[in-house]
C-alpha cells in the first residue's frame, strides 16, 4: 500500500499572469532567474540595513565614550565653552538626525522589487498541481513516502537502462493470427506472471500503463524480437537520402513502430524551441460531448503550434518528414512542440478518431490522422517514456531521434493497438515535437509503407 505524501505549504497569491507553471518545465525555469533577482534584491536591502547599523552603532560607540567622560565631572565638562556648546548642538540638532536615521526604511527598493516580480509568481493552482505531480510520481513508480519527501529519488541511469525488470516477458494474445510457437511462449510468460499474483488476462489498462512507465511488465518475446532489425533508409531513393540514408530501427512488430536516429540536429532543436517557448500554453484535449478544446489533468504539459512558413528550420523539418515517409505533408497538422511539466504525462489516448467521433477532424477537412511522427528533442533522466499498454512496447526518449507509426490500417479502419501514453516525466525536463499527418492527400502517393522497411 502507497502512502501519500502529505503536502503543505505557504499557498502564494493568485495571478492571472502566467497560469499553470508547473505545466512546463521549460516555462519553470523562468522562476528561477525570478527567485534570483529577488535574493539579489534581498542581500542588497541587507546590506542596506547593516551599513544603518554600523553607522548607528559607531554614534553609539563615540557617545558611550564621551559621555563616560562628562559622568565623572559634570560641572568641569560643561565649564568648558566648546563642551557646553557641543552638547546643546548633539541635543538640538544630531539626536533629531539620529531619529531620522532609525526611522528610515532601507527596504523600499526590495518592496518595489517584490510587487513587481509578484506578479510572475505562481498560483495556487501551480502549487496545488505541484503537488499533485509528486502523488502522481509516487503512485506510477511505486515511491515510498520516506524516499519521494527526501528527494531521494531512483538513480536516473538505473531507470534509463531498465535494469529493474521484476516480471518475465510476455504478450497478450489479441491478434487472431498469432502462431502456435507465439501462444507457446505467451503462456509460459502468463504461467510466471500468475506465480507473482497477476492476473495477466484481465490486467487493468492503468496498471499496464504505469508498469510499462517502470520499465517492468509486458516486453518482446525473444522469437519476436529477433524479427526486429535496423537499417539505412533512402526514402524509396529519395535523393536527399541516397547518399546520406536515415538510419532506422526498429522499435515493435505490431502495432510496426519505427525509431530514426540522428535525425534532427541540436542546432535545429534549439530553433524549434526558441520559437515556441513564447507561445507555449496548457495542452488542450478534444472534449468528445462539446466537440471543443479543453485542458484535462490526465494531460499535464504546454504545447505551441509552428507553421512551416514561418521558419526555414520548420519547413526543412516537416520535408524530411514528408521525404522519409512518402506522406504527403500538406494536410498534415502544423508541428506542434511539447514541454512537459512536474510530473508531465498524457495518459493512454489515440491520436486518430474512433467511429463515435465523426465530427473529431472536420474542420480541417482533411480525414483522420493516419500516422504520427514523434521527435524527441531531449533526454530524460528518468521516466518520461512513450508506453502502449494494449502490446506492451515502451519507448524511451532519446534526443536526436524520432518514432513513426500508422495509426490507420490500409482499409481506413483504425489500429487500436495504438493506444498509447506519455509516462510521468520522473527528473529531467522533456521536449517533444509532433506531426499528424492525415488521409487527404495521399490518395495517388506512393507511402514507404513499414512493410517494406522489413
Amino acid at each position: 500500500m502507497i502512502y501519500h505524501v502529505l503536502i503543505v505549504g505557504i499557498l502564494l497569491p493568485q495571478t492571472l499572469a502566467h497560469p499553470g507553471f508547473f505545466t512546463s518545465i521549460g516555462q519553470m525555469t523562468d522562476l528561477i532567474h525570478t527567485e534570483k533577482d529577488l535574493v539579489t534584491s534581498l542581500k542588497d536591502y541587507i546590506k542596506a540595513e547593516e551599513d544603518k547599523l554600523e553607522q548607528i552603532k559607531k554614534w553609539a560607540e563615540k557617545l558611550d565614550r564621551l559621555t563616560s567622560t562628562a559622568t565623572k565631572d559634570p560641572e568641569g565638562f560643561v565649564g568648558h565653552p566648546v563642551n557646553a556648546f557641543k552638547l546643546m548642538k548633539r541635543l538640538n540638532t544630531e539626536w533629531s538626525e539620529l531619529e531620522n536615521l532609525v526611522l528610515k526604511d532601507m527596504s523600499d527598493g526590495f518592496i518595489s522589487n517584490l510587487t513587481i516580480q509578484r506578479q510572475y509568481f505562481p498560483n495556487d493552482e501551480d502549487q496545488v498541481g505541484a503537488a499533485k505531480a509528486l502523488l502522481r510520481l509516487q503512485d506510477t513508480y511505486n515511491l515510498d513516502t520516506d524516499t519521494i519527501s527526501k528527494g531521494n529519488l531512483p538513480d536516473p541511469e538505473h531507470q534509463r537502462a531498465n535494469g529493474n525488470l521484476k516480471y518475465f516477458e510476455y504478450i497478450m494474445a489479441k491478434e487472431k493470427d498469432d502462431n502456435k510457437s507465439t501462444s507457446g511462449d505467451q503462456s509460459d510468460q502468463k504461467s510466471t506472471l500468475r506465480k507473482k499474483g497477476i492476473a495477466v488476462d484481465y490486467l487493468p489498462e492503468r496498471q499496464k500503463y504505469e508498469m510499462l512507465c517502470r520499465g517492468e511488465g509486458i516486453k518482446m518475446t525473444p522469437r519476436r524480437q529477433k524479427k526486429l532489425f535496423c537499417r539505412y533508409h533512402d526514402g524509396n531513393r529519395n535523393p536527399k537520402f541516397i547518399l546520406a540514408p536515415a538510419k532506422q530501427e526498429d522499435e515493435w512488430d505490431k502495432p510496426r513502430i519505427i525509431r530514426f536516429h540522428d535525425i534532427i540536429s541540436d542546432a535545429e532543436i534549439e530553433i524549434v524551441k526558441d520559437l515556441a517557448k513564447p507561445r507555449l500554453s496548457r495542452a488542450t484535449v478534444h472534449d468528445p460531448e462539446t466537440g471543443k478544446l479543453t485542458t484535462a489533468q490526465y494531460r499535464v504539459s504546454k504545447s505551441a503550434w509552428l507553421s512551416g512558413y514561418e521558419n526555414p528550420v520548420v519547413s526543412r523539418i516537416n520535408m524530411r518528414i514528408q521525404d522519409l515517409t512518402g506522406l504527403d505533408v500538406s494536410t498534415a497538422e502544423e508541428l506542434q512542440v511539447a514541454n512537459y511539466g512536474v510530473g508531465g504525462q498524457y495518459e493512454p489516448h489515440f491520436d486518430f478518431a474512433r467511429k463515435d467521433e465523426p465530427d473529431a477532424f472536420k474542420e480541417l477537412g482533411t480525414g483522420n490522422r493516419i500516422a504520427t511522427w514523434l521527435f524527441y528533442m531531449s533526454d530524460v533522466s528518468a521516466g518520461g517514456a512513450t508506453v502502449f499498454p494494449e502490446v506492451g512496447a515502451s519507448v524511451w526518449p532519446k534526443k536526436g531521434t524520432a518514432v513513426f507509426w500508422y495509426n490507420l490500417f490500409a482499409s481506413g479502419e483504425g489500429d487500436y493497438s495504438t493506444r498509447h501514453a506519455a509516462c510521468p516525466v520522473l527528473v529531467g525536463n522533456k521536449w517533444v515535437s509532433n506531426k499528424w499527418l492525415h488521409e487527404r492527400g495521399q490518395e495517388f502517393r506512393r507511402p514507404c509503407t513499414l512493410s517494406e522497411l522489413e
